[in-house]
C-alpha cells in the first residue's frame, strides 16, 4: 500500500508508484548501522555506509519518500534559501564558503549515483535566477550578491529573467540543478538493497533503548545495531533540537500551460514569502512547478487558501492550461540558519541527527549523507563544526532520548460520546473539521463526505500542545513542534510517534 502525506498528492508521487523491498530483516542479528527514515537524507546515507563495508538497515514509518522527499520542489540548488550574508554574520565568510562548498558537493554525488546507476530522474543542470521588484529588495539583493561571490558562487548581473514579472534588479548563479526525486531515491534504495542492505517499509520506530548494543523497537519487532541514526527530517520524542527547529508548510502547484512557454530554469522572488518556480518534464509532459505561500503549521486557519493565493498569483503571469497537482509539504527552519548534523546532544550511545535543513532538503540532505558517513567511520570532514548539533547545549540532564512518549499522561480519557450532540455543537459541513467543547472538553471532530464523524483528543501526544484543523490537507497539525495526525489521529509527522487518542461516538 502507497502512503501520501494526508489529503494531497505530489506530481512525483503520482507518477512514482510505490517501492517493493527484496531483502529481509534479521531480528537475530546485530546491525552496524540501523537508519530511521527513507527520504533521501536516510537512503543516501543507508548506501554510502553499506558501499563502506557496514551492514545496514534502513526502517521506514510509511513508503519510501512519503515525506518530505515526496513533497519538495527539488530545487538542487547551492543557492539557499537563507542568504548569503545572513550566513556570514552567523558564521563567518569561512563557514560560507563551507555552506557553498557542502552544497556543490551534494549535487556533484547526486550526479555521480545517476551516472553510475543510470537512473532516469530527469536531472539536468541549470542556472538559478533570484530577482527583487522593489527597491528594498534592490538593496538586500545587492548584500546577498556580494555575498555570494565571497563564498565561492558563480554570480553574475541579468538582464532578463526566465519567468513573466517585472524586476528591478536581477542575479544569475550557475552550478544549480533539477530532477525527479522518486525515481532516484528508488533506483538508490534498490542499489543499497543489492549491495546487501535491507529496508523496512510500514514500520515506525518506537523506542531507542540507548545500550551496547542499541535495541530499536519497532512496530514490526525490536532490531539491534551498534550505531543508530535519525534522518527523520526532525527528531522523535523531545530534544533542545525541537526548540531550534521552526516548523513551516510550504505550498506547491504543478501547472501546464497553454502557450507552452515553460521556464528552463531556476527562479526565486524576494517577497515575504518568496515564491519559487520551476519546469519539470514527466514522460514527456512539462509541468511548470510554482512553490510559495509558507508559514508556520498550524497557525494557518484556512490552508485552502493559501493554494488559491498562490493559483491566483501564477495566473496572473502565466498563461495556464490548468492545475494539475497541488500539494503541501514541511520543512523545519533552523534558528541559526544551517541545518544540525551530527551527534544528537545528550546521547551516551552512537545516535546521530540530520535536521533543520529549511528549505533546501535535497542538497542538505545529500550533505548530511556525506558528513554522518565520514564522522560515522571516523573520518575527517571540515564541515563537522560547522553543522554540529553540540553548538547548541542539550538539556540538562537529559540522558534518555527515547522511548518517545511512553509515560505521557493521557490528558483526556477515551469515553463514549452522543454523536448527535456533536454534530449539533460542531455544524460540520462535509469535509470539515473543528474543535469543538462538550462537558468542559474539547474534541477534535472530522465530518468526512459521507456525513461519518471522526472524534480524537485535540492534545499533542509530542508536548500537549492543541493541534489546529488543516482544512487543505485534511490534517490535524501541531503549531508547536509540527507533529502532524490525520483523520483518525495517525500520525503523519514527527517530532510524535504516538497517534491522537480516539473518542468513542455513539
Amino acid at each position: 500500500m502507497i502512503l501520501r502525506d494526508a489529503h494531497t498528492v505530489s506530481l512525483w508521487q503520482d507518477y512514482a508508484g510505490g517501492y517493493n523491498v527484496i531483502n529481509r530483516a534479521d531480528p537475530q542479528q546485530t546491525y552496524d548501522v540501523i537508519i530511521a527514515g527513507g527520504g533521501i537524507t536516510g537512503i543516501t546515507t543507508a548506501f554510502l555506509l553499506q558501499n563502506a563495508g557496514k551492514n545496514c538497515l534502513l526502517i521506514e514509518a510509511a513508503n519510501l519518500g512519503y515525506g518530505t522527499t515526496g513533497g519538495t520542489t527539488a530545487h538542487l540548488n547551492t543557492l539557499v534559501d537563507v542568504p548569503y550574508n545572513t550566513i556570514q554574520q552567523h558564521f563567518g565568510k569561512e563557514g560560507a564558503r563551507q555552506v557553498k562548498e557542502a552544497t556543490a558537493e551534494a549535487i556533484q554525488l547526486i550526479q555521480h549515483h545517476i551516472d553510475r546507476f543510470d537512473i532516469r530522474c530527469g536531472f539536468e543542470y541549470a542556472d538559478a535566477y533570484l530577482f527583487a521588484q522593489t527597491e528594498k529588495e534592490e538593496a538586500a539583493l545587492k548584500d546577498t550578491a556580494e555575498a555570494m561571490l565571497l563564498a565561492g558562487l558563480d554570480v553574475s548581473g541579468a538582464a532578463t529573467i526566465p519567468v513573466p514579472f517585472s524586476f528591478r534588479k536581477a542575479v544569475k548563479v550557475t552550478g544549480q540543478a533539477k530532477f525527479s526525486p522518486l525515481p532516484y531515491i528508488q533506483r538508490m534504495a534498490a542499489a543499497f538493497e543489492h549491495i546487501g542492505g535491507t529496508i523496512l517499509q510500514q514500520c515506525r520506530v518506537t523506542a531507542v533503548q540507548d545500550n551496547d548494543p542499541m535495541l530499536i523497537v519497532t512496530t514490526l519487532g525490536a532490531f539491534r545495531c551498534r550505531q543508530f541514526v535519525y534522518a527523520t527530517h526532525i527528531p522523535p520524542g523531545v530534544n533542545l533540537l525541537h526548540l531550534r527547529c521552526v516548523p513551516y508548510r510550504s505550498y506547491v502547484l504543478a501547472a501546464t500551460l497553454a502557450d507552452n512557454n515553460y521556464p528552463e530554469d531556476l527562479s526565486y522572488d524576494m517577497q515575504q514569502p518568496f515564491h519559487y518556480y520551476r519546469t519539470q518534464v514527466m514522460d514527456g509532459q512539462p509541468y511548470l512547478i510554482a512553490g510559495g505561500e509558507d508559514h508556520k503549521t498550524g497557525h494557518q486557519e484556512n490552508t485552502e487558501a493559501c493554494f488559491r493565493k498562490l493559483e491566483a498569483h501564477l495566473r496572473q503571469a502565466f498563461n495556464i492550461e490548468g492545475i494539475r497537482y497541488r500539494w503541501s509539504a514541511q520543512y523545519y527552519e533552523p534558528a541559526d540558519g544551517l541545518p544540525y548534523i551530527g551527534r544528537l546532544p545528550g546521547q551516551t550511545g552512537e545516535i546521530y541527527v540530520a535536521t533543520g535543513f529549511g528549505g533546501n532538503g535535497m542538497v542538505y540532505g545529500t550533505a548530511a549523507a556525506l558528513l554522518l558517513k565520514r564522522l560515522m567511520l571516523g573520518l575527517h570532514s571540515e564541515y563537522v563544526k560547522l553543522f554540529d548539533p553540540s553548538r547548541i547545549k542539550p538539556i540538562a540532564g537529559f540522558n534518555t532520548f527515547v522511548p518517545h512518549n511512553a509515560d505521557v499522561i493521557k490528558q483526556l480519557a477515551s469515553r463514549l460520546l452522543p454523536a448527535e450532540k456533536l454534530e449539533q455543537l460542531a455544524g460540520l459541513a462535509p469535509g470539515e473539521g473543528k474543535l469543538v467543547s462538550y462537558e468542559g472538553a474539547k474534541i477534535a471532530l472530522y465530518k468526512d463526505e459521507q456525513g461519518a464523524l471522526h472524534a480524537v483528543d485535540p492534545i499533542c501526544t509530542h508536548l500537549g500542545c492543541e493541534v489546529h484543523w488543516n482544512q487543505a490537507e485534511k490534517s490535524w497539525d501541531c503549531p508547536c513542534h509540527g507533529a502532524r495526525y490525520g483523520i483518525d489521529g495517525q500520525v503523519l509527522n514527527a517530532p510524535t510517534s504516538r497517534d491522537l487518542d480516539p473518542h468513542d461516538i455513539g
